[in-house]
């Protein structure tokens, strides 16, 4: 068993011994994608399981050991940690925990602190855990995010990103229930087998797959129809995480429509962006800017490769790039409003409608003052400028019920298709009144 060693603050270091033997559990927020992190991690060392446990046991978990004044998302993703770990399905003196940290003003912040108390109340204290982070914190022996290892993050968030827009384009229009589900478990499981040796995890690769995948969901049969379109925002992992949203992504299929979700490259654009601008709102130094310059131009640079690879196939409809939604917020909030999601989210819920998707559901989880800010916030200056704007926000929190957001989803989606009727209506008035007029 691996020894157990303290920094001088007494945090328990994740050392080289613990990387070969050690399994790491991590929150899970997107299942196609953490499958394929899974996959990147294992190329470098270590063995890492993003779970994928639910239910209300996980919420009560996370109520005994968290603050009920902390929000929703820590409650959530600690409360999977913890309750995994009293599972009995790892060793607990060979397991340790990962969790992102922001290392910025919002609440994310301190997730690892709050975990590391959490697991000290529930006799856990030996567990180490791991800080996801790309601002130099917590550094431990045994876990290095190397370049080599971010590349392979970046082309998972690709793939995944590809993969949940080409399913989420294709499931309401299947002749054949199911296909388009099976095809990403058809493509994850060809991208988990590449993952198994570095050298199919390449640029080249990457670049060479993505049509492959496009052109095999393009070969799904469907009946394109005229459907409702619901876009889903908010807080990063409710907006994501079927956990953290009742499962809102199943619910709206259920109800006909297609769910149009924007894409996780844009979340990773925007933090690296803000980096970028730093120095030019509060000033700062030229090194800082300068990196923060050329990593961005690096991702975007792979957001264009994806949305060049999709403009070939016209039955799908590619994202907006970054930079097009960060001119469409200019009018609405400043860029140096970037605390959790930020200006962000307010210029996705401006491209979804910009882009033909005015129905949009807003997930605000219990706590987070910067999505509230952002998002509820600037539904009525959205609205005054963009009339079609049909946006709902909905609470998620541990008393919320799944039947009351549903019901507010339902009025949402029974708003646009009366907005769509009366659009059509007021089309047919119009033509029949030109056809009069040339008649005359």
């Amino acid at each position: 068993m691996a020894q157990i060693i303290r920094d001088e603050t007494g945090r328990i270091l994740f050392t080289q011994e613990m990387k070969e033997e050690y399994t790491i559990l991590a929150p899970n927020m997107l299942p196609t994608h953490f499958k394929l992190f899974k996959m990147a991690f294992a190329l470098h060392g270590y063995k890492v399981i993003p779970l994928e446990t639910t239910g209300r046991e996980i919420v009560n978990e996370g109520l005994k050991n968290v603050h009920n004044d902390t929000c929703y998302p820590a409650l959530l993703v600690i409360g999977q940690l913890i309750h995994a770990l009293k599972s009995g399905e790892y060793d607990l003196n060979k397991t340790a925990l990962l969790i992102t940290q922001t290392g910025g003003g919002c609440r994310a912040s301190n997730y690892i602190h709050l975990l590391r108390k959490a697991l000290k109340k529930s006799g856990f204290e030996d567990i180490p855990v791991i800080s996801l982070n790309l601002s130099g914190m917590e550094k431990n022996p045994g876990f290095k995010l190397t370049f080599g290892l971010i590349k392979k993050l970046i082309y998972s968030i690709v793939y995944g990103d590809l993969l949940m827009l080409l399913a989420n384009q294709t499931r309401p229009y299947e002749l054949e229930k199911g296909a388009a589900d099976r095809m990403v478990d058809h493509w994850v499981e060809v991208l988990s087998e590449e993952y198994k040796q570095s050298k199919n995890v390449t640029y080249r690769r990457v670049k060479e797959n993505m049509p492959r995948i496009l052109q095999d969901f393009a070969n799904i049969p469907v009946n394109k129809t005229d459907k409702i379109k619901v876009g889903i925002v908010g807080e990063i992992y409710v907006k994501f995480a079927p956990l953290g949203n009742n499962n809102l992504e199943e619910f709206l299929h259920g109800e006909d429509v297609e769910v149009v979700v924007p894409g996780l490259m844009d979340f990773v654009i925007f933090k690296v962006d803000n980096r970028f601008v730093d120095p030019e709102i509060y000033g700062g130094g030229k090194l800082k800017h300068l990196i923060a310059g050329w990593f961005e131009n690096y991702l975007v640079g792979w957001q264009d490769d994806m949305i060049a690879a999709i403009k070939r196939f016209p039955q799908f409809d590619p994202p907006s790039r970054f930079q097009d939604i960060k001119n469409l917020v200019k009018d609405y909030v400043g860029y140096g409003n970037k605390m959790g999601e930020g200006w962000l989210l307010t210029g996705e819920m401006l491209e979804l409608v910009h882009s033909g998707t005015p129905n949009i559901v807003c997930t605000q989880p219990f706590g987070c003052l910067p999505n509230h800010v952002a998002g509820k916030g600037m539904m009525r200056k959205i609205k005054e400028y963009n009339p079609t704007a049909n946006i709902v926000a909905i609470d998620y929190d541990p008393g919320a019920t799944a039947i009351n957001q549903e019901n507010r989803i339902k009025l949402m989606i029974a708003n646009a298709r009366r907005m769509k009727k009366m659009a059509q209506y007021n089309e047919l008035v119009e033509i029949k009144g030109k056809m009069t007029n040339s008649a005359m």
